[in-house]
């Protein structure tokens, strides 16, 4: 079971998640504001944060920089801003998943699991999973969930890290922006093909010049060449 940090400034709401939450055999802690979000998360390491986007102190979009700064533990985003300009600049920022206030607790849940379900699937040291990817000046350990150009770490967010060991374990060859949505965010995620290159953007900028290396087949996707 995980360890889940629910930052909501709705006190009832917080606890309803946390009692939810505690109910499947997880551990739930809670934060009411982003200053106190940040210090929970430095001391407990959750596996996984559900993340109000307007909280005192610190907005959402502000704890999420943060996070960002110093780990790659997965972000549920919660928010009642429906625009699409604001879920693009929250996955920009870093959330691997966003749901529009109201939500139903039963779709909450079923998010939840599937983000943990993912984790563990990446994380599952069998031994084709757990074998190091290298090529060229890069280098990712699947055990470790690190990746290193020229011997440097490259802080990747989740969904970063999942795009790019994919892609760089079967070098050559075209997935589809649909393929790699149902893969990497699942086939419950409501976004559309924007996420994929939202992301892909982030991903070539934050490897240099490897990550020119991911190349844009058009009307198709993308490929590691």
């Amino acid at each position: 079971m995980a360890t889940i940090l629910v930052v909501e400034d709705e006190h009832e709401l917080a606890a309803l998640i946390r009692r939810q939450l505690e109910g499947e055999g997880h551990t739930a802690l809670t934060a009411n504001d982003g200053p106190t979000a940040l210090l929970i998360a430095a001391q407990a390491r959750p596996d996984l944060v559900i993340l109000d986007w307007m909280l005192p102190g610190l907005d959402g979009l502000a704890v999420m920089r943060r996070l960002r700064e110093r780990s790659t533990v997965p972000v549920l985003m919660l928010t009642a801003r429906d625009d699409e300009a604001d879920r693009v600049l929250g996955l920009e920022v870093g959330a691997d998943d966003y749901m529009t206030k109201p939500f139903s607790l039963r779709e909450l849940m079923a998010r939840v699991r599937a983000i943990l379900r993912r984790i563990e699937l990446l994380t599952r040291p069998a031994a084709e999973e757990a074998a190091p990817v290298r090529i060229d000046r890069l280098a990712v350990d699947p055990l470790a969930r690190r990746v290193t150009v020229d011997g440097e770490p490259v802080e990747l967010t989740v969904k970063e890290y999942d795009l790019l060991l994919l892609l760089a374990r079967h070098p050559g060859r075209s997935f589809s922006r649909a393929y790699l949505l149902d893969h990497i965010w699942g086939a419950d995620y409501e976004g559309g093909d924007r996420t994929v290159d939202t992301h892909i953007v982030r991903l070539r900028r934050k490897l240099g010049e490897i990550g020119e290396r991911i190349s844009t087949v058009w009307g198709v996707g993308y490929r590691f060449e």
